[in-house]
């Protein structure tokens, strides 16, 4: 047993660095499930096809119209000009003087409106730069701005967020993207206040060191507006009206909103217990078919919109569908690696130790999807990993103490966006790349705003909600 423990560990510690290294995700989790095969005695061919496939399988049926029509919205939004256009509208009115709250709020508003994560990263960053420059701010804090604005209160802690780090605790808990509203609207306050301060405070501190933005400590980066992050070019139509660009997202939540909260709940869904449909309930779907029908519905008006332009709108789409393949791959294949880890024998003695530290299903859940997220490098994979082993045991835990599932799935959902961007982690890695820094020069920032500050919110409301109930 000891030997098999050794194996999860070292399985974790080969992924860790061969994420590191660059190794997609989608070679490395297969090599890494293979070292905690070996170690358990545990036949390797049988469990990679048994297994991990299947586990990788199940995800990509389960996501894939999330990943799918999330990347042909992201590109729409890019190739009409829309995603531009509202940075520089945001921008307009903020100013130029508060250029870290200006990337924070335009990125903030593009995530929460349904656009993918990293097709803001390439939206944001050529505009930052530009916001930067002029207010003469030290770059390096870049990547820290924009992964404000992306990477955590808008992926997890506001009600209602189309990101898929807010849907998957509903497929386990049986609540919807709204659940744990007073919860998530403290924590999203909590941390974009939080890590607007330490932003701003850094700016002071490095400038009075005599850091500018040409300063040598901030190597000059790449990229440019019409650069997609991989070096193509990117040709974008101009938006005649500066509200319009607003549409898509102002559909994707009002859809969401209107399908969660009163169009699903007054139907009758009765025929899902059929034996064809899985004999599932509306509650174990709710979040995710809202969602998808807000980011189909922001795309039909994104085509509405710009018919003139259909060519260009088609090949959005048609670049949209490429580029959703490697992301739900390379998440499926973590998913696929925690399956194979959860089938040794070992995995038990280290699932009944999470159980067996005697606290709360809520800090039992939040405890065991942060350190998957953090091992993983992946919000959506760690926490996906977690609870496809622990999930059914949490929620019996959580109705045994009378903790409510909203507050489970919005707390959940929230540790899920703390240790995930660790230096290893691929958003982390990507977001560097974009704005031509390293970790050396910008990590310290993105840590904190990402990581220090959200899992300091998360025990806190942990805590707060153990206390008074949830809210």
């Amino acid at each position: 047993m000891a030997l098999g423990i050794i194996g999860i560990v070292t399985s974790l510690l080969l992924l860790i660095t061969l994420a590191y290294r660059g190794v997609p995700v989608i070679l490395a989790a297969p090599l890494a499930s293979a070292v905690a095969v070996v170690f358990s005695g545990a036949p390797i061919l049988a469990s990679y096809t048994e297994i991990f496939m299947p586990a990788m399988a199940g995800f990509v049926g389960s996501w894939f119209p999330v990943f799918l029509f999330g990347a042909i919205f992201g590109v729409l939004m890019t190739v009409t000009g829309y995603a531009e256009s509202i940075a520089r509208t945001v921008t307009k009115l903020v100013g130029s003087r508060s250029a870290i709250a200006a990337t924070i709020v335009t990125s903030a508003l593009m995530t929460y409106g349904g656009v993918s994560l990293f097709v803001v990263a390439f939206v944001m960053y050529p505009l930052a730069r530009e916001l930067f420059r002029v207010a003469d701010i030290p770059r390096r804090l870049i990547p820290a701005t924009i992964a404000l604005g992306i990477f955590t209160f808008t992926m997890t802690a506001l009600p209602g967020s189309p990101q898929l780090q807010n849907i998957i605790p509903g497929q386990f808990f049986g609540t919807g993207s709204f659940a744990g509203a007073g919860t998530g609207l403290l924590g999203g306050a909590l941390i974009f206040g939080l890590g607007l301060l330490w932003l701003e405070y850094r700016r002071t501190a490095l400038i009075r060191r005599g850091e500018s933005f040409d300063s040598p400590e901030s190597a000059r980066a790449v990229g440019g507006a019409s650069d997609d992050g991989a070096g193509n070019q990117v040709t974008t139509l101009a938006p005649a009206n500066h509200l319009i660009p607003f549409l898509p997202l102002l559909t994707v939540f009002a859809v969401n909103f209107a399908c969660t909260l009163i169009i699903f709940p007054a139907l009758d869904w009765s025929y899902l217990a059929d034996e064809k449909f899985g004999g599932i309930t509306i509650d174990q779907r709710l979040g995710l078919w809202a969602v998808l029908l807000g980011i189909i519905a922001a795309i039909l008006v994104l085509v509405a919109l710009n018919f003139r332009q259909l060519a260009t709108v088609w090949t959005g789409c048609v670049d949209g569908a490429k580029r959703s393949m490697l992301p739900i791959f390379s998440t499926a294949s973590e998913v696929g690696y925690g399956a194979v880890v959860a089938s040794v024998a070992a995995f038990a003695v280290v699932r009944d130790s999470v159980f067996g530290l005697g606290v709360s299903a809520l800090w039992t859940s939040v405890l065991s999807v942060s350190i998957t997220a953090g091992l993983t490098g992946s919000s959506s994979g760690g926490m996906t990993i977690a609870l496809n082993a622990l999930g059914d045991d949490l929620r019996t835990m959580a109705e045994q103490e009378g903790v409510s599932m909203e507050a489970m799935h919005r707390l959940t959902a929230m540790a899920a966006g703390g240790l995930d961007t660790l230096p290893h982690s691929g958003a982390v890695v990507t977001l560097l790349i974009v704005c031509g820094l390293t970790h050396r020069q910008s990590y310290k920032d993105l840590g904190v705003v990402t990581l220090v500050i959200p899992v300091f919110v998360v025990i806190a409301l942990v805590s707060l909600v153990s206390v008074v109930g949830s809210f």
